[in-house]
């Protein structure tokens, strides 16, 4: 079994500073956003800092995440705590969702009962929130690659960064018309960009969960690619998940031309190689056998079952 594991490199060094400096300017932005709506009685205003209380909340779960899936792996826990990562991503794409239908909410209410809104002071708040989440998105713009959870910090910080512009807009229509529906217009259209990007996190996250296949990886091209190494005759039993951002991880049944058990380490080592140069798959866990093994009559895909189900392994 070939096994990579990413311990704490420049990149996630980098990431969690960048997160701590983020989450410092989302708390002072978010209690000013909230004195200043109140005081405004802006909606928008508000509900830019109802997101920035959740950005908070997610980047305070981002940074627990991805201190807590450093720990190395356990007796019980072979995996390690990679997968807090995702669990965080997974929570904060729940709570945006939330927060989306609660603006969609009061966004109602004001078209039923229009308030007066003090558009000076709701342009100056908004304008500080903007140079406040433009900081953000530069700290986490570079290393939002790195994994799912800092992506979706990046997400919310970004989120904030637009719900800012359309506030902005909306002082800026509001003090040139007076038209005060373009406070809770503005608000809706806020809502749904963060709708957006909860469903998006809500759906990577669950794949990951779920153990789907990863996006990048088409199973008939790794199958093709590992039929291709010298000595192999097929494949069967095949399955590709991701353990969390930017590990992956494969087992499979390599059906093999017969031959000694320890002239199989080329055929291997050769496979894993291939792996990880062609679609990043770094660990393993391959069986071998010689000929057509009992599960194989279902093709490429197994089918589990929930009684006796053995295998024995030979691990590369």
């Amino acid at each position: 079994m070939t096994n990579s594991h990413n311990g704490i490199n420049r990149q996630e060094i980098e990431s969690t500073r960048g997160l701590k400096i983020a989450l410092g300017i989302v708390l002072v932005m978010m209690v000013v956003e909230v004195v200043g709506g109140i005081l405004s009685n802006s909606l928008a205003l508000l509900g830019d800092a109802g997101h920035m209380f959740v950005d908070a909340l997610a980047l305070s779960l981002s940074l627990f995440a991805l201190t807590l899936a450093r720990r190395p792996a356990t007796a019980t826990r072979t995996y390690g705590f990679h997968r807090a990562e995702i669990m965080a991503a997974l929570i904060n794409g729940t709570i945006l969702a939330i927060v989306a239908a609660f603006i969609f909410y009061n966004a109602y209410q004001r078209f039923l009962n229009p308030l007066e809104i003090h558009s000076g002071l709701m342009l100056v708040v908004a304008g500080l929130g903007l140079i406040a989440n433009l900081a953000g998105i530069l700290l986490l713009r570079r290393n939002r690659h790195v994994s799912l959870n800092i992506r979706a910090a990046f997400f919310h910080i970004l989120g904030d960064t637009i719900s800012s512009v359309g506030v902005i807009a909306a002082g800026i229509i509001i003090a040139l018309t007076g038209w005060n529906y373009a406070d809770p217009i503005i608000a809706i259209v806020i809502g749904i960009i963060i709708l957006v990007g909860a469903v998006q996190l809500l759906r990577e996250s669950s794949d990951i969960l779920l153990e789907a296949v990863p996006k990048h990886i088409e199973m008939d091209k790794v199958t093709q690619t590992i039929k291709n190494v010298e000595g192999v005759n097929g494949i069967h039993d095949l399955h590709i998940w991701t353990i969390t951002s930017g590990i992956f991880a494969m087992s499979a049944h390599v059906v093999v031309q017969d031959r000694m058990v320890s002239h199989t380490r080329e055929i291997l080592d050769t496979i894993n190689r291939e792996l990880a140069e062609s679609f990043s798959i770094t660990h393993t866990t391959l069986q071998l056998e010689c000929g057509q093994g009992a599960n194989c009559t279902e093709g490429l895909v197994c089918h589990l079952s929930r009684n006796n189900h053995t295998e024995s392994n030979h691990h590369g």
